[in-house]
């Protein structure tokens, strides 16, 4: 690969690694933000929910956006954005702020992932893909280990309000890295011209994903997951400090465990996916997601929640680069980032729905079983649509 394309990949290591670092802080942040702000676990869930509404609108958008334009712009401006986002929740005093400063934060990410899985595709050859994107990745599983070491120093000493203003500055440091490193890949001059040919090429692009059956079974798998997915990041640290009674501190190294464990998943699962195929690694990824989350739902003291913290994230890191790489094995190159995109229009649906219905269990129940054993029953389902996907693959390449 050139030195150009390992500097893409760094790039993208570090916008997708604050990107996932404010997104998740969020659920770091939480126990100490409740009561300040006086609100409950529906109304927590209902402002996390708020941010992926804006996240699921726009990340199709810039998919298309960064197949037919300009990566460098995007990936400048919107990180920005971001941290905007987030430094504007270090002022929050009330429920329906908090609902409109976190959705800025969920535009700014809307541009943080789908164009980033594209990009690092165009830059890298066909057998490194898997790999690349695994590499990519790490970033989340090395940033939110992070965060959730310092967030509760930074709160301890400063209070939450310190722990936005210290990631949202860092996301503009990112926009201002992105601004040096990133550079739109060698094909762009061939791109299409004309506003008119544009919106044609892309309505044309849109009719044939949506008519694709293997388009619609991921889209469902990743919705299931999307759900599944929030359980855990939005409410395992508070479920740590209320039902186990554990400090604060040691409540946000739980999603530490996750994001470090993923690391251990991106590097192992990712390269095995090349040489058995997306859709094996991906159905292995919902069992092992939806069996931690009813171990979370069992956990009973502070070892049992961090071994099914641990499980869990071997899966969580590699989920993402999977469902990115299956992309480009299923549909032309040039048409990943609105695959993605649109993919992640139906990630963003299972995260809305998640926070706000386990929010809602919590609250009802006083317990959060039900919430976690909701997480199991996501991932398990989420395996049916795969299992359909891998058969219209292979009857596809017979």
């Amino acid at each position: 690969m050139s030195k150009r394309a390992y500097a893409i990949i760094a790039a993208c290591f570090f916008t997708v690694s604050i990107a996932y670092s404010i997104r998740y802080g969020y659920g770091m942040l939480l126990p100490e933000m409740l009561p300040a702000l006086g609100i409950s676990k529906t109304q927590a869930g209902t402002i996390f929910a708020v941010y992926f509404i804006v996240y699921t609108i726009f990340t199709p958008i810039m998919g298309t956006l960064s197949d037919l334009f300009n990566f460098r712009l995007l990936l400048t401006v919107f990180p920005a954005v971001l941290g905007l986002g987030a430094l504007m929740m270090a002022q929050v005093t009330g429920f329906a702020q908090a609902c409109l400063f976190f959705s800025i934060a969920g535009l700014g990410h809307a541009a943080c992932w789908a164009p980033v899985a594209s990009l690092v595709q165009k830059w890298v050859p066909d057998n490194k893909r898997g790999t690349a994107l695994s590499v990519v990745s790490i970033g989340i599983g090395l940033g939110i280990p992070l965060w959730s070491g310092l967030l509760p120093v930074l709160v301890s000493g400063f209070g939450w309000r310190t722990g936005w203003i210290s990631m949202g500055v860092f996301g503009m440091a990112v926009a201002v890295l992105n601004l040096i490193l990133v550079r739109n890949p060698e094909a762009v001059e061939e791109r299409l011209v004309s506003a008119h040919e544009r919106i044609i090429y892309v309505g044309i692009m849109y009719k044939t994903l949506l008519r694709s059956r293997g388009f619609w079974m991921v889209g469902m798998s990743y919705l299931l997951i999307g759900f599944n997915v929030l359980v855990p990041f939005t409410f395992l640290p508070v479920y740590a400090t209320e039902s186990l009674h554990l400090d604060y501190a040691v409540s946000t190294r739980f999603v530490g465990i996750i994001a470090l464990m993923g690391v251990i998943g991106q590097l192992t699962l990712g390269p095995l996916s090349d040489r058995i195929g997306r859709g094996k690694v991906m159905i292995l990824c919902s069992s092992i997601m939806g069996t931690a989350c009813l171990g979370m739902a069992l956990a009973g003291t502070a070892g049992t929640l961090y071994a099914a913290a641990g499980l869990y994230g071997l899966a969580y890191g590699a989920v993402w680069p999977m469902y990115a790489a299956a992309a480009s094995d299923s549909f032309p190159r040039n048409q990943t980032g609105s695959v993605v995109g649109l993919w992640t229009v139906f990630l963003g649906l299972g995260s809305i729905i998640s926070p706000v219905i386990c929010g809602w269990t919590i609250d009802i129940t006083g317990v959060y079983t039900w919430a976690f054993l909701l997480g199991l029953l996501a991932g398990f389902f989420s395996i049916g649509f795969l299992i359909a996907y891998s058969k219209i693959r292979e009857s596809t390449s017979a």
